[in-house]
């Protein structure tokens, strides 16, 4: 009965070293900043490693043709292309806590963030 107790010892410190490296990544991810961009620099967009956006800009001569059309079109393409470098900061950071181990599925499995 107590033989698989060291087992269990054992995975309990690497769960616990697991949370404490989530933690750090979620930090490290959080001072990272990513930018987007679409219609030639028209949008930008600054994006946290989180997947916060902290700063959209539109292009002035943009806003003064009021195209409201072709702002509706460029902002989410500018988006998606930032939050396309965040998903992929996830793939690297999970590689890094894993020592650099292929997990199969890994990418798959972050790229709905």
């Amino acid at each position: 009965m107590f033989k698989n107790l060291n087992g269990f010892a054992q995975l309990l410190k690497t769960a616990s070293s697991m949370g404490e490296r989530v933690k750090e990544i979620k930090e490290s991810l959080g001072r990272e900043i990513v930018n987007g961009s679409a219609g030639g620099d028209l949008v930008q967009v600054e994006v946290s490693g989180l997947g916060e956006v902290r700063k959209l800009r539109i292009a002035p001569e943009l806003m003064e043709k009021a195209d409201v059309e072709m702002i509706e079109e460029l902002v989410p393409a500018a988006l998606n292309e930032a939050l396309a470098q965040v998903r992929q900061l996830h793939v690297e950071k999970m590689r890094e806590a894993t020592g650099g181990l292929e997990l199969p599925g890994l990418d798959d499995a972050l790229s709905g963030l």
